[in-house]
């Protein structure tokens, strides 16, 4: 068995280590390959500290177009090795070679790394500010360094070492410290080792990208706290992500956590009775792709009762049980989806179908589908509201219009939510109604489309209120928004000309879009354009 080095300072070396573990293909429940990886010790940490803290400064003043350099160099590499990534990849996580990873993920995942290029070289994400009369000028300017915490569910496009916190933090001008997901650690040694290769071409500093597989809970809390860190990237279960919180919280580092959503689908009487069928396949097909593993899973669907509903709710229930049984991510996974689906059922949830472990390849859980009351949901909202992570949806049914509204008021914050209505309008008084409680409750409001899937757009939302996300004014999709987390509003007041950034200097030699003076150009200023 060989055990992987980490990349730390500009080195792949070995570990200052106490533990080792391996990755496991769920599909077999064996390992996925001969390879084992160090539990990094709080001495891996510091080392990565203290040479993302050297890396920091020296990129404060590296080009922009370097750094753009440096993104589009690792896209084609990533591009070029495809057929190594997508081979560990399914090894490590079980997802299907095709579609899924090797049409779908991996190039979005290059897509991202060069819209990150783009935004680096426009410079545009700084929001350059100027205030003429008054000698003041502001832009977002890099943090320093980042940690990643990547999360088991998407092995390229949210990968802590390509990935779009990644790509945000670099186009930002930051060094990533990445820490891999336990889950697919070969595949971010792969990711890595592309990703170190394209520093060393761009001639970045060479810990511009470091890499530990894992650390202990309470070296992971110590590093977020530390000193040298400047911001944080996290996806993944919201009990590790608020542990994280909570110590860079105390030490005033910015953390962005994406953490747990249910992504309520509301389905109103009109489009129940103007297209059942076409609603049936669509929460099907949603509910059940990559069983059921995606953030935007519609985990949560809500319903006024009637004979439609019925109707609805039995076509459901048999497609979700002749429908083969996926893969789980990992037995983590698979034990973390049979507790809740047995906490919601102990709260008094009826299984329509399913309920039992088992009935796919390796790690496995039956297609499965509860129902209970409106009145039994707002009694208990909080319980009701448990994330079933993979194949697993509630109906929840109310009486009437009025009690779905009262289950509204009652939802958490969520990534999405989604509210299918009549195209002739039969539904739209319940659509205002309802909406107006809705939109406060999601980053994403969608209508009749199920939300699975994030677009990669710069006018995307991935986020949303707690406990969708630690923070609801920020997106960990959309370029150039989310290379704002990782940026800090740096003002001059009253600075010598000659001593302002580039950026801010009266004549724009990077030809960025400024507001000067309350409107937006990209003309040097004292021009007859200004």
């Amino acid at each position: 068995m060989t055990l992987q080095p980490v990349l730390i300072a500009g080195e792949w070396r070995k570990s200052v280590h106490e533990a080792t573990f391996t990755a496991e293909n769920p599909a077999t429940r064996s390992a996925a390959n001969s390879d084992a990886y160090p539990v990094s010790s709080w001495a891996d940490c510091d080392a990565a500290l203290t040479a993302a803290a050297e890396a920091a400064v020296l990129l404060r003043t590296t080009p922009a177009s370097q750094l753009a350099a440096f993104l589009e160099d690792f896209a084609a590499r990533i591009e070029g090795a495809a057929a190594d990534l997508v081979a560990m990849a399914h090894l490590e996580t079980g997802l299907p070679v095709r579609p899924r990873l090797a049409e779908a993920e991996l190039p979005r995942t290059a897509n991202q790394l060069r819209q990150a290029a783009v935004a680096a070289r426009t410079a545009a994400w700084q929001l350059p500010t100027i205030d003429v009369k008054a000698g003041i000028r502001s832009a977002l300017a890099p943090i320093g360094p980042v940690w990643v915490f990547g999360p088991n569910n998407f092995p390229f496009a949210f990968n802590s070492v390509a990935g779009g916190d990644f790509a945000a933090a670099v186009a930002a001008g930051n060094p990533v410290i990445a820490k891999a997901n336990t889950s697919h650690p070969g595949t971010s040694r792969l990711l890595a080792e592309l990703a170190f290769a394209a520093v060393k071409h761009a001639g970045l500093p060479p810990a511009s990208v470091q890499l530990l597989y894992r650390t202990s809970h309470a070296d992971g809390a110590r590093a977020v706290a530390d000193p040298r860190t400047a911001a944080i990237g996290y996806t993944g279960s919201r009990h590790a992500g608020l542990a994280l919180k909570t110590a860079a919280d105390a030490a005033g580092k910015p953390i962005y956590l994406e953490l747990s959503s249910i992504n309520p689908v509301l389905i109103l009487p009109g489009a129940l009775a103007e297209r059942p069928a076409d609603l049936v396949n669509e929460f099907v097909g949603s509910a059940l792709m990559g069983c059921g593993q995606f953030c935007t899973n519609p985990g949560l669907v809500l319903l006024v009762a009637g004979k439609p509903t019925d109707d609805f709710i039995q076509a459901v229930g048999q497609r979700f049980g002749s429908a083969p049984g996926g893969t789980l991510l990992s037995k983590a996974v698979a034990t973390s989806l049979a507790a809740s689906v047995q906490k919601l059922t102990a709260a008094g949830a009826k299984i329509v179908v399913g309920g039992e472990s088992g009935q796919g390849a390796g790690y496995s859980f039956a297609n499965t589908l509860l129902r209970i009351s409106a009145a039994q949901f707002i009694r208990q909202p909080e319980v009701f509201q448990t994330e079933a992570f993979g194949n697993v949806s509630l109906l929840v049914v109310a009486e009437n219009e009025a009690e779905l509204a009262g289950i509204v008021d009652a939802l958490e914050g969520n990534l999405t939510g989604t509210v299918y209505s009549d195209t002739r309008g039969a539904d739209d008084a319940t659509y205002d109604h309802v909406v107006a409680s809705l939109r406060q409750k999601v980053g994403r409001l969608l209508n009749d489309r199920m939300p699975t899937g994030v677009a990669v757009s710069p006018a995307m939302n991935h986020g949303g209120p707690y406990p969708a996300t630690g923070h609801p004014g920020f997106t960990a999709v959309g370029i150039p928004a989310s290379l704002r987390r990782f940026a800090m509003l740096q003002c001059f007041d009253q600075v010598r000309a000659n001593r302002l950034p580039p950026l801010l200097q009266d004549a724009n030699p990077l030809g960025a879009w400024r507001l000067v003076d309350g409107n937006w150009t990209q003309d040097p200023i004292g021009t007859s354009g200004k």
